[in-house]
């Protein structure tokens, strides 16, 4: 089911076509040598900042209402074990990781989602198997490098964490590029921050009366339908946020299901970014006025993938 709503934005956000009908990068076509110049003129003291959340089962955050959709386990597989040829010489351990590519920090690819048969730039969503997808795989975007814009939607409005629900809308990221002093180009990519990662109380004890994983996910704040239009007029190429959905949920509209995932990755072939940690990167540009920053979000090359975990990092 589609509202009219999303039928309206859907036809003034489709990039169907746009960079030729056998594209899979989408909007990340956007990054070129300027936008990286961009990003590396962005960088005045060099400092380093990860985006990520910890990667391990008992700081995951799944709640395990999304089937198939597991925390971090890591084993190991070799416990200082030498090695048969040098039985006296060195003893090597070895790890193995099994998790969901969605299940932590990451990007979603543009064959997450598909809606009526089709993928983004009309491809049949049944190329999809057992394999992953072929044709739109994480492994054909390559290195996701571009300058970085912090839109503090929270701090923009006078808040420490957006309401349980609300809904961000053009008028709250434009008060954050107001904020930030900085407009986007095509090309950049933009973090939004609610504040909504204050509920996983990060650096703290697990079991902190402030770690609420419910809180976390539902109702969470998040982009609007309308929102879309505002990202493809200033074309941008990447969209990552603090939260588990990225869009407000629950919806705006009990007929739509997910719409701005649908409207990102299916009409405009925007790649998201979500449970992205910001707080750190917007406490340092508060302090110091400088919202921009080389942000390197490249995913792992798994072939076929339709997601990605990755660590985004800041420099500026």
């Amino acid at each position: 089911m589609s509202s009219s709503a999303f039928d309206e934005i859907s036809a003034k956000v489709n990039n169907w076509g746009r960079w030729g009908s056998d594209d899979v990068k989408g909007t990340l076509n956007l990054i070129d040598r300027a936008a990286r110049l961009r990003a590396a003129a962005a960088i005045v003291e060099g400092d380093a900042l990860s985006m990520s959340l910890p990667l391990s089962a008992a700081e995951g955050i799944q709640l395990g209402f999304i089937k198939g959709r597991v925390n971090p386990r890591i084993e190991m597989s070799r416990i200082n074990v030498p090695e048969e040829m040098a039985p006296d010489g060195p003893s090597f351990s070895e790890d193995v990781v099994s998790f969901s590519m969605q299940c932590a920090t990451h990007i979603d690819g543009l064959a997450h989602v598909s809606f009526d048969g089709q993928l983004y730039n009309g491809y049949d969503a049944g190329e999809i198997d057992a394999d992953g997808s072929a044709r739109l795989g994480v492994h054909h975007l390559g290195p996701i490098v571009t300058r970085g814009i912090l839109l503090d939607v929270a701090r923009a409005r006078g808040e420490d964490i957006l309401p349980a629900g609300h809904g961000i809308s053009i008028e709250d990221l434009e008060a954050a590029v107001e904020l930030a002093g900085i407009r986007p180009e095509p090309g950049d990519a933009v973090c939004v921050r609610t504040g909504q990662m204050r509920h996983l109380a990060l650096g703290l004890a697990l079991d902190d009366p402030g770690r609420d994983l419910v809180a976390y996910t539902w109702p969470a704040p998040g982009l609007t339908m309308a929102t879309a239009v505002w990202l493809r007029e200033h074309d941008v190429s990447l969209a990552a946020i603090d939260t588990m959905t990225m869009e407000v949920f629950p919806g705006e509209s009990d007929e739509d299901f997910l719409p701005v995932h649908l409207l990102h990755l299916r009409e405009m072939g925007l790649t998201q970014g979500q449970n992205w940690v910001l707080d750190e990167l917007a406490a340092a540009a508060a302090a110091d006025g400088r919202y921009s920053f080389l942000l390197d979000a490249s995913p792992l090359r798994f072939t076929g993938a339709v997601g990605s975990a990755i660590t985004p990092v800041a420099v500026r």
